[in-house]
């Protein structure tokens, strides 16, 4: 099943989709005039045009490459971010937040300013900052680097002795109207992606901390997907660790029901079968929707998926009418590569138990040959997953009732 987060990455887009005209003649040094204007000491108006107009470089690729090169232009940036006003520290974080969705910007931008992933965290978790989102989005699409992630992780640990970097990232999240003037959604996809490090699910998994449990609601919060992805992306990582499946299946936490409920539709199940089922995904109403974005769906079924990995974990699961719900979910799921996840997660719940000696299946040693078959098939299902993606793509749209054909 691989290491943990492997596939977590989580990211944010463009904030900015204007292109700026570049000039004809010498680019670099056009950019480089800018540099005066983008300086604390600049007058208002033209450092806001500046701000600007960076901005809308950052919208391409042309001018985000550009800016690559510009490392005394990238600090300037910086500090532009983090200035209180009447600076225009907005439109140089959405900058950054573009500058950092590239990969290739990574590494300039560190070598342009080291500090930054410690200076955009303070901002973030400021609760008076009011640009705390863009701060959040600008570390969101940088932690997804084993080395902006590994310097956000340092400046996390070089909080105050009173409560720990991560201890105030968890509790801002976590605490609505934490920031009055910033929601922090993307602080979800911040916590997602520094728990593809051990340390950060240690943190998460101290059973004394009750962590977990903090983030179990946000399974279910309305108001945005990018921060129930990011909840979400956080509890599939910890699930990687086996040693903690039964407390997390357990009374003290009980995931199972925070990870099925968005998968849950609203099925009349007969009564034997709600039985079956935990309380809380008993009698749904019928207005009751499942998980709209695929994504999240997807890593919802590979947390489950990572808690079967034990025997008493799949036995827990199967105790619990996973399969129910799954069930129903293959019925109606219309995303081939969700349908794949759900139909490997049933055949696991319905399949025979592992020979002994294997019944940790994350902890099993697979033969090189096996290996090849699976990745063979993995491939296999990628591909057909593809194909069923490109044929919904290309049929017609159903027509309306009494529609002529044109």
């Amino acid at each position: 099943m691989g290491d943990a987060g492997a596939d977590s990455g989580a990211s944010v887009g463009s904030l900015a989709s204007v292109e700026s005209p570049m000039p004809e003649a010498g680019p670099k040094a056009a950019a480089a005039k800018l540099l005066p204007f983008l300086a604390l000491g600049a007058r208002g108006d033209l450092q806001a045009a500046a701000a600007q107009h960076v901005l809308a470089l950052t919208g391409s690729e042309p001018g985000r490459t550009l800016l690559a090169g510009q490392a005394a232009l990238l600090r300037a940036l910086v500090e532009l971010a983090v200035a209180p006003a009447p600076a225009p520290a907005r439109d140089a974080a959405r900058a950054l937040v573009n500058l950092a969705a590239d990969p290739g910007l990574y590494d300039p931008l560190l070598a342009a300013e080291p500090g930054l992933p410690a200076r955009l965290l303070g901002c973030a978790l400021d609760p008076q900052w009011p640009w705390a989102e863009e701060a959040a989005a600008v570390l969101a699409n940088l932690s997804r680097e084993p080395a902006p992630c590994a310097a956000l992780m340092a400046a996390l640990a070089a909080a105050e002795p009173v409560e720990t970097g991560l201890e105030r990232l968890v509790r801002a999240l976590c605490t609505p109207g934490y920031n009055p003037r910033a929601p922090l959604h993307y602080l979800g996809p911040v916590l997602s992606n520094l728990s593809q490090r051990p340390a950060t699910r240690a943190f998460l998994l101290d059973r004394d901390r009750c962590v977990v449990q903090r983030l179990l609601p946000l399974t279910q919060y309305a108001d945005s997907s990018v921060r129930r992805g990011g909840v979400v992306g956080t509890l599939r990582n910890c699930c990687f660790e086996h040693r903690h499946h039964e407390w997390l299946l357990g009374p003290e936490v009980d995931i199972l029901p925070f990870l099925l409920l968005p998968l849950a539709g609203p099925e009349d199940f007969s009564e034997e079968e709600m039985e079956r089922l935990p309380v809380d995904l008993q009698y749904l109403p019928s207005d009751k929707q499942r998980e709209s974005d695929a994504d999240i769906r997807k890593m919802l079924i590979e947390a489950i998926m990572l808690l079967t990995a034990t025997a008493p974990g799949r036995k827990q699961v199967r105790d619990q009418g996973a399969y129910l719900i799954l069930r129903e979910l293959h019925s109606w799921e219309s995303e081939p590569d969700v349908r794949m996840a759900c139909e490997k997660l049933i055949q696991v719940l319905i399949g025979d138990e592992p020979e002994h000696g294997m019944e940790n299946l994350l902890e099993v040693q697979v033969p090189e040959d096996i290996e090849r078959e699976l990745q063979q098939q993995d491939l296999q299902d990628q591909e057909q997953c593809a194909r069923e993606r490109q044929e919904q793509e290309l049929a017609p749209e159903p027509q309306a009732e009494g529609a002529a054909p044109t």
